[in-house]
């Protein structure tokens, strides 16, 4: 399996947040991760950054944040130009998929935990 360097957008310290459950499973599935959200933390030993810092070779974005929030992180993820960032349930945003799909960004409408299971990832 291809491993994919990807960033966590919206991860959170809380167990019980799908944003944590993403990181978990992707740390388990050997992928390069990092993280990032409002708050402090770390997950299976990947640090939840609250700052927007420059990660070379992003892969992959997986959003954990509604479209309420993601003026805040458009700008951030664009500048990494990703290959593919992925709308889990909750964030899609057909705007902002619009504006990715224009800079030659891939996006997919799809669980990233679900994808994971189905060797889809």
């Amino acid at each position: 399996m291809e491993t994919k360097k990807t960033l966590v957008v919206g991860a959170s310290p809380n167990p019980s947040r799908y944003a944590y459950t993403a990181i978990e499973r992707l740390v388990n599935n050997d992928h390069d991760v990092h993280a990032v959200g409002m708050r402090k933390g770390e997950v299976r030993g990947v640090p939840i950054q609250t700052d927007k810092v420059e990660i070379p070779d992003v892969d992959t974005v997986t959003l954990y944040v509604g479209p309420r929030h993601q003026d805040f992180w458009k700008d951030y993820i664009k500048s990494l130009s990703p290959k593919r960032v992925i709308f889990n349930p909750g964030t899609e945003n057909a705007d902002f998929e619009n504006e990715l799909g224009e800079m030659g960004i891939e996006t997919h409408r799809g669980c990233t935990l679900v994808m994971l299971s189905a060797g889809t990832y």
